[in-house]
Parts: structure tokens; sequence; C-alpha cells
């Protein structure tokens, strides 16, 4: 078992992080308090190829490993969580496309938005559906050639500001056997937006409910079989957990980073707080904590991409864990800093804000708990999660 980097690993991680530092950095605070999209600089994303990490080679991607994926994405996330967390959308959505479209539409359209010449959306939550998704009301008819769809997706991230969306839908009364996935232009008519909602963070991607009345797809731009929808949100998820706990760990990272520097600039009582060991002593659980996050995503990923059997599993648990020690640490990170920490000059607000959502989204953390219990007592032992 080796735990280090490969030299392409570590090339990645180099890349991404003057990536985030050059394109992020003197802008993410005006993003946040804007709400501006920063559409150009998730474009040059795609330029160097983070639009598309574990899509395919064949169709513009880098066809990386779900692994080397969060060593790319923490570093976007060190700098600023929102923009990371909304690119880390767009793969999946991109991933999605790429495996389940049929042939014609894939080669069409995946290089588009592996390239971030295109952008897109995914939408499975609905105001009625959300811990549960299986319970999902949009509908998609059949009507020779084309599906009419006709229904309402709340909390979608990029909403009014992305070309495409991957919308799961229903086609048939057979509970999670009846959900189909499409890909759908987002400027078909009989799609509407709603109004922008003002969020606590993730600020610099928007959040809208979008409304389906009638909206006509053609056959031709359904992911996989009809019925087959719940079984790509399952596989999106798992790959979703782990995209947004790798958000979490590289938020903590840009909070103990600003830690660090703090404890060794700011003086009190004729000292450094570094110089203070109760000072000391939450700064080294902080990065205890954080490397224990990172390695359990990084564990989490592996198992994914090498098919393990209780992959599902490990991924509720790197997404339980992370994130809920990300915003402990970016907390404690914030307290060290005192009020200062309180105050936007600093990052650390801005990054407590964004993680946040993260212990609810890609499902709750209390449904993480739940899928763990279950998987673990439907088996005889502990090997499957060894």
């Amino acid at each position: 078992m080796d735990f280090e980097l490969s030299d392409d690993q570590r090339s990645f991680r180099e890349t991404a992080r003057r990536f985030a530092e050059q394109e992020f950095g003197p802008h993410a605070a005006d993003w946040d308090e804007t709400g501006h999209f920063p559409v150009e600089q998730i474009r040059h994303a795609g330029e160097t190829g983070f639009c598309g990490v574990y899509t395919p080679e064949a169709l513009g991607g880098l066809g990386l490993s779900r692994l080397d994926a969060t060593i790319i994405f923490e570093e976007m996330a060190r700098i600023d969580p929102s923009t990371a967390a909304y690119i880390t959308i767009h793969n999946m959505a991109t991933w999605m496309v790429a495996n389940w479209a049929q042939s014609d539409l894939a080669e069409t359209l995946v290089p588009q938005l592996a390239s971030g010449e295109k952008l897109a959306s995914y939408c499975l939550t609905e105001p009625g559906a959300g811990s549960d998704a299986a319970s999902l009301r949009t509908r998609a008819e059949r009507d020779g050639d084309v599906y009419r769809l006709t229904g309402s997706k709340a909390f979608i991230s990029g909403a009014g500001s992305t070309d495409w969306l991957v919308v799961m839908t229903r086609t048939s009364d057979d509970g999670a056997r009846g959900i189909t996935t499409f890909a759908v232009p987002a400027d078909t008519p009989g799609i509407s937006y709603g109004k922008k909602e003002t969020k606590m963070g993730w600020n610099s991607q928007p959040t809208r409910t979008i409304s389906f009345d009638n909206a006509e797809v053609p056959a031709a731009n359904r992911l996989g079989e009809e019925g087959g929808g719940f079984k790509i949100a399952m596989k999106g998820l798992d790959g979703g957990r782990i995209n947004i706990a790798t958000c979490s760990v590289g938020a903590a990272q840009g909070a103990v980073d600003a830690a660090q520097r703090y404890m060794k600039e700011r003086r009190q009582f004729g000292r450094t707080l570094a110089e203070f060991q109760g000072l000391q002593f939450k700064l080294a659980d902080m990065v205890t904590e954080l490397v224990a996050a990172r390695q359990m995503v990084r564990l989490a990923a592996s198992k994914l991409d090498g098919g393990h059997p209780g992959a599902t599993t490990f991924c509720a648990m790197a997404k339980r864990l992370a994130t809920d020690l990300g915003f402990s640490i970016c907390n404690d990170a914030l307290q060290l800093h005192g009020g200062y920490g309180y105050i936007r000059e600093y990052p650390l607000e801005r990054l407590l804000r964004d993680v946040r959502v993260h212990q609810i989204l890609e499902g709750t953390n209390e449904i993480m708990r739940v899928i763990i219990a279950r998987n673990l007592l439907d088996q005889d032992s502990t090997e499957s999660l060894s």
C-alpha cells in the first residue's frame, strides 16, 4: 500500500494549485460578495482540462481516475470552494453524458462540455424529493420521437447560466425503476427558471428552481435505457460524494494555511500566537483531522476506481467524515483568528460559509450514516470494508 503521490499526480497538483491561485485567488472574495458566476474562469479551467477530468480522452477529457480528480479539486477548493464545487458538478454531468448518451450526441456534446465551451447543470433534487431521490415526480411522457417534460427541480447549481441540463425524470410509476435521464438544452421552449436564491455561501454559483412545462426533448437525448436513470443517479452520487468531500478537504487546507500564517504574525502578551502551547495543540488537532479526512477521501476514490464491492459505503463514509471535519477545521481556524476571522478582509468566514452546505448536499450526513449502517448490517462481517 503506497500513500505517496506519483510524479504525474504531483504535476496535476501543481498545475491545479497555480491555476487556482492565478484564476480564483484575486477574485474569490469579490465573486462571493457580488454573486458573480465566473464563466470566463470556468472556461479557462476547461482549456486546462479541468472540466472533463475523468471524462474519456476519446471524447476530449483527460481520462484520469477519481483519485487523480481529488488531487485536482482539492487545490481548487483550497482557494475557492464555491467555484470548485460547481466545476465538480459540471464534471459529473459531463461524465454522465459521456458514459450514457447515444453515440451521435456524445461525440458532439461531450467535447464541448469537457473543454468548458458549454456548461452543464445536474437536475435531481425536487421541492418534494431531496433525500428520497426515488420519489421524484418530474415526468417525461413519450410522444413519438420526443419526450415531453413536466415538473420542477430545486436547488440546481448553475441554473439559468448553463447551456445543458442533465435531468432525472419519471417515465413510469414503477418506483426507482421508473426513472429516466435526459440531456436537455437549457434554452428549450417550456423551460423557465426561478429567482436566484440568496444563500449563506456558494455565492459564486447561481442556484435556482427549474420548471418544465411540456418541454420537448428528442428521444435521442435520452441517457441510457428508459427506466435506467436511478442507477445512473446512484453511480453519479458515489463520485459526487467524493467530489464534495474533496472540496471540504481543500477548504480545510486553505483554513489551516491561513491559521498558520496568522499565528506566526499575530502578537499578544509580548509573544506570537504560535508560541502559546494551547494554540499549538489546537493547530495540531486541526492538521491531524485534515490528514485523516484527506486519506479517507483518497481511500474511497481508490475503491471507486477499482470497482470495489463496498465502494458506495466508502464514498458515504468519506463524505460524512470529510464534510464534518472540514467544517470543524474551518470553524477552529476562524476561532484562532479571533475577531479578525469574523470580518471579510480575511478568508475564514467565506470558507466557513461555503463548506456548511457540504454536510447537506449529495445526501445529508444523516443519510450517509443510514447508507453505512445498512450496508454494514447487510454483511456477515466487516471484511467487505477492508
